[in-house]
């Protein structure tokens, strides 16, 4: 790969952090957004906007247990029941508020969506993370970004954070037309099972002049496919594509 347009792997220290919620605003039907805050996001990084935290989630009690950072790994609490934890994009962070937005899909029980529907004000979470970044750098021709609904967060702070100037397509798939939400760039919107589906379009897609950066995320099986669309039917350059599961089909 070319060294203009060499992707950085950045390590960051792992913390724990317990956070209380701030605010909560329903985007759309099924789309949550929490903001958290607390002195313990004071030195919060993250560098990349497809990054991810792990949030850990009250258990039938309603305390928090998440593990302690160990030589060996993270080490539950013995005696206590684990919270259930599941890996989310960090959407925005503002560190003059000391605010972390995090967005939620809702999609029926489940610890986070569960807790998402019935968030209050007040309300604790712990966050771990992001461990680390994958810093895509700024000097590609084109950038396509294409996802379901549990990228939208990932695409809608990647968006605010390229340059206007910058050439960028968005394919996004959502479950219905009033899921589409008001990102900072144009997007062509999917509705699961309605043809033109998502998958039909990226493999008809014309290819961009000029080098292309492409970032897909779905759920883990059709991401892969994806990636095999792009890489092994349409030749793009493996070390341009990144497509990575964000939840696994039951």
């Amino acid at each position: 790969m070319s060294e203009r347009h060499a992707i950085t792997r950045v390590r960051h220290a792992l913390k724990m952090r317990r956070l209380d919620v701030v605010h909560v605003r329903r985007l759309t039907p099924h789309m949550v957004r929490v903001t958290l805050a607390g002195t313990d996001l004071e030195g919060f990084v993250s560098a990349s906007p497809d990054d991810h935290v792990k949030l850990f989630f009250p258990v039938s009690d309603g305390s928090i247990n998440p593990p302690t950072l160990g030589p060996d790994g993270p080490v539950y609490p013995e005696g206590v029941e684990a919270s259930p934890a599941r890996d989310y994009t960090p959407r925005r962070y503002d560190a003059s508020r000391n605010e972390l937005d995090i967005d939620f899909v809702l999609h029926g029980e489940g610890p986070a969506s569960t807790w998402a529907e019935n968030v209050e004000i007040g309300d604790s979470l712990c966050v771990g993370g992001p461990r680390g970044s994958m810093v895509v750098p700024d000097d590609f021709d084109h950038y396509v970004l294409v996802g379901d609904a549990t990228a939208l967060p990932a695409i809608g702070r990647w968006l605010e954070e390229m340059a206007e100037s910058t050439p960028v397509t968005v394919l996004a798939e959502i479950v219905s037309d009033e899921e589409r939400q008001a990102l900072k760039r144009d997007v062509r919107w999917f509705v699961a099972g309605e043809s033109p589906s998502l998958d039909e379009a990226l493999a008809a897609l014309p290819i961009p002049a000029g080098d292309t950066f492409w970032w897909v995320a779905t759920e883990s099986k059709r991401a892969r496919a994806l990636r095999s669309l792009l890489v092994e039917e349409r030749n793009i350059d493996k070390d341009w594509v990144k497509a990575t599961g964000y939840w696994q089909a039951d």
